[in-house]
């Protein structure tokens, strides 16, 4: 059996007494332009939903409009965040000052620890028409802020597929389900990304860390998300952001439309964050040092 065609019964993987999760809230995205004038819909980092520990932002920039991304991302700074680009479409290429250089394509993933700094540029190019996908920030923790920049590029073919009950599909980028890892590790938040295509008709159940912060972003139709023993759950049609409340069971279902989206979770810090476009620190002072190291023209340290 191929790594894209493993059969797993989700379902079963549910113990006894979980606590199914409600959900919190439901954020609907907000145009922003970034780069050079690239039109993005923003759910995490807006002004509905400013941070999510420990995600910072999340950005879609699905557009079969060229005029929409193709300025793309010029060379800018990071510090003291990760990065995560997973494309559905498309191509994204990609280079930076420690003189890294590649292409991000349909169904890869991208996993960048910015540490202590790190000069890139993101320049996107479509496909039949088409560019679409997501970037992700993730924080770092204090004693990881200034550590080693580096990249996790995982393509495509490296992503296991798992086929659960009722035709449901689960793309495994990072974290388990049921005996299968994710390819993305060594991640201090120990995250879950899952991509989720779910038939009409059917049923998703998950397990999942007790106080981690979970959240689902609905790209495609319409579902049930955070069902429990009490509540028939909340009905959710694309494009928005579920946040989910405390347990450790997450249960979408679908009726008459499938649906597909992210599931991303993951260890929250619990630490102060000072943030400044792209850095993200723990004081003032440390955001005054990065642009001090920018002025000066050592905040990239190529060893």
């Amino acid at each position: 059996m191929s790594l894209q065609e493993q059969t797993i019964d989700v379902k079963s993987m549910t113990a006894k007494g979980s606590e199914p999760r409600s959900v919190n809230r439901v954020v609907e995205p907000q145009y922003v332009s970034e780069g050079a004038g690239v039109r993005l819909r923003r759910s995490i980092g807006s002004r509905d939903l400013n941070y999510l520990d420990p995600f910072l932002l999340l950005d879609d920039f699905r557009s079969d409009n060229p005029d929409d991304y193709i300025a793309g991302f010029p060379m800018h700074p990071h510090r003291g965040i990760e990065t995560v680009t997973y494309m559905l479409a498309g191509m994204i290429e990609h280079q930076d000052t420690l003189g890294n250089k590649g292409t991000i394509e349909a169904g890869d993933v991208q996993w960048m620890t910015s540490g202590r700094g790190i000069m890139h540029s993101e320049m996107p190019q479509q496909s039949d028409g088409l560019l679409a996908g997501f970037q992700l920030w993730v924080n770092l923790p204090a004693k990881l802020k200034m550590s080693q920049p580096r990249y996790q590029e995982i393509s495509s073919e490296r992503i296991p597929e798992l086929i659960g009950e009722g035709g449901i599909k689960i793309r495994v980028i990072a974290g388990r389900v049921g005996s299968v890892v994710g390819p993305v590790t060594e991640i201090a938040a120990q995250p879950v990304y899952l991509d989720v295509s779910m038939p009409a008709g059917s049923q998703f159940e998950l397990p999942i860390e007790r106080e981690s912060t979970a959240f689902a972003y609905l790209f495609e139709g319409a579902g049930e998300f955070g069902i429990t023993e009490t509540k028939s759950g909340t009905r959710v049609a694309e494009t928005s952001l579920v946040v989910f409340g405390d347990g450790d069971l997450v249960m979408v279902t679908t009726d008459k439309e499938p649906v597909r989206f992210l599931f991303i979770a993951g260890r929250p810090l619990g630490e102060p964050i000072a943030r400044y476009g792209p850095f993200v620190m723990n004081t003032r002072e440390e955001i005054q040092q990065a642009l001090n190291d920018l002025r000066d023209g050592t905040f990239v340290q190529k060893t």
